[in-house]
């Protein structure tokens, strides 16, 4: 079975950007939608305004492709538990019980500070970033340019 031709031309730094917009609120307070035809993303938010246009069917219409919240891709806490269990296996429970907490990220950063692994987690939340999205973009056939390499 062959896959359908991609319907979407996105930058990959535009749809990250669009992608990290989303995921910095909580799911559902930003969200961005790619329009399949220009490849053009369009930006909403609960909290804030913006100046740019948007098609009045956006928020109607199934033809715009919602850019997902990182929880949805299994880039949150999932994530970062993965990566506990591969850095530091015995501060696994410790990772676990943040999570468990509001304010889950401050206390997990600050614990792969105090083990000299905080550019390691940046290096792979990076990674997994892109190779997620990457496959998020070939489930939705959106076609990407200026990439940069996931090796």
């Amino acid at each position: 079975m062959s896959l359908p031709a991609p319907v979407a031309m996105v930058k990959f730094p535009e749809l990250l950007e669009a992608f990290e917009f989303v995921s910095s609120g909580t799911p559902l307070e930003h969200s961005a939608f790619i329009n399949p035809d220009t490849g053009v993303i369009y930006y909403l938010s609960s909290e804030f305004e913006f100046d740019e246009e948007v098609p009045d069917d956006l928020k109607t219409s199934d033809k715009y492709i919602a850019v997902p919240h990182k929880n949805n891709l299994d880039l949150g806490r999932d994530l970062a538990l993965s990566f506990a269990d591969d850095a530091i296996p015995s501060g696994y429970e410790t990772v676990a019980a943040f999570f468990r907490k509001k304010g889950a990220y401050a206390h997990f950063k600050g614990f792969l500070e105090a083990h000299r692994l905080l550019e390691r987690w940046y290096t792979f939340e990076a990674r997994e970033t892109e190779k997620a999205l990457r496959a998020w973009c070939n489930e939705n056939s959106i076609a990407l340019t200026d990439e940069s390499s996931a090796d």
